[in-house]
């Protein structure tokens, strides 16, 4: 099939790029790496009367240091996190799930704020965001507000940005020194979206783990958080968990679909197995993220 008409603007700046979806009222899509708004308006499941392509908007792009974390904007590709040193340094589990998102060639094209902003259940940064205790920045024409990605997710595809609002940057903040973070999923083919997926990253002192946090994907209709499992985990010695009670209770706060590729048990099963081996190897192994 062929797109439905739309008219399309390439604005050179933020503040052009935010006039026009403000003009739009509701009714322009955002055009960063294409990976998925491409494919719907070919199939005719999107048909927007304006596309906003804004690849062309420095302020966008990149990798830096703000406000004691990491700030990327919007259309730093994913390739270019998962070479960046900053990214390396200061938030290892979001290196680790790069890895996994879709392939090199994608990578390529793919963004952090199109996969934030689509918010794909399976999909491996949104729940990063989640474990991570991400802010996302988000701006209009009338000013620019930070959201907590604990608030961001309210149904599948639906998050709480407004009609006349984009993504501009993801702020995932600094966890401390020595954070060992645990990623691994579960697909049947590498680069395919997952059946089950785990983003963890743990702070220890002294043995004792001081900070938790646990995000899945491919566990529900948004990305999940086990904050159960975090505040089970948070002040406990390392080798007196009981890592089969942990693991239940990490899987507990998800709610996993039956679909054509894997059923809810089987889901449940793999998510708490995939818990308590790697995450009981890498705490126990101390190897730093």
């Amino acid at each position: 099939m062929k797109p439905a008409p739309f008219d399309y603007v390439v604005p050179e700046t933020l503040e052009a790029a935010l006039v026009h979806i403000a003009d739009a009222a509701g009714d322009a899509n955002i055009l960063a790496g294409g990976q998925t708004l491409v494919p719907l308006l070919a199939l005719r499941m999107a048909y927007p009367s304006l596309v906003v392509d804004i690849n062309r908007i420095a302020a966008l792009k990149g990798v830096s240091r703000a406000d004691g974390g990491v700030r990327i904007g919007a259309t730093t590709r994913q390739n270019e996190i998962l070479a960046d040193p900053l990214v390396a340094r200061h938030a290892g589990a979001l290196a680790q799930a790069t890895r996994y998102v879709g392939h090199h060639q994608t990578r390529n094209r793919g963004t952090i704020g199109g996969s934030i902003a689509l918010g794909e259940p399976a999909a491996e940064y949104p729940a990063t965001a989640l474990a991570l205790g991400a802010r996302i920045e988000a701006r209009s024409d009338s000013g620019v507000r930070h959201i907590d990605a604990d608030d961001f997710y309210i149904g599948p595809y639906t998050t709480t940005l407004e009609p006349d609002e984009m993504i501009t940057a993801v702020h995932f903040p600094d966890w401390p020194a020595g954070t060992i973070a645990v990623v691994h999923e579960v697909a049947r083919r590498p680069g395919d979206f997952a059946l089950v997926g785990l983003v963890s990253a743990f702070a220890l002192d002294a043995g004792k783990i001081t900070r938790a946090g646990i995000a899945w994907f491919g566990m529900g209709p948004t990305p999940m958080r086990s904050r159960k499992a975090e505040a089970a985990m948070t002040g406990q010695a390392v080798h007196g968990l009981d890592w089969a009670g942990v693991a239940a209770l990490a899987i507990s706060e998800t709610d996993p679909l039956e679909d054509a590729h894997a059923t809810a048990h089987y889901r449940l099963t793999v998510g708490a197995r995939i818990f308590r081996r790697r995450v009981r190897e890498a705490l126990g192994a101390g190897t730093a993220a």
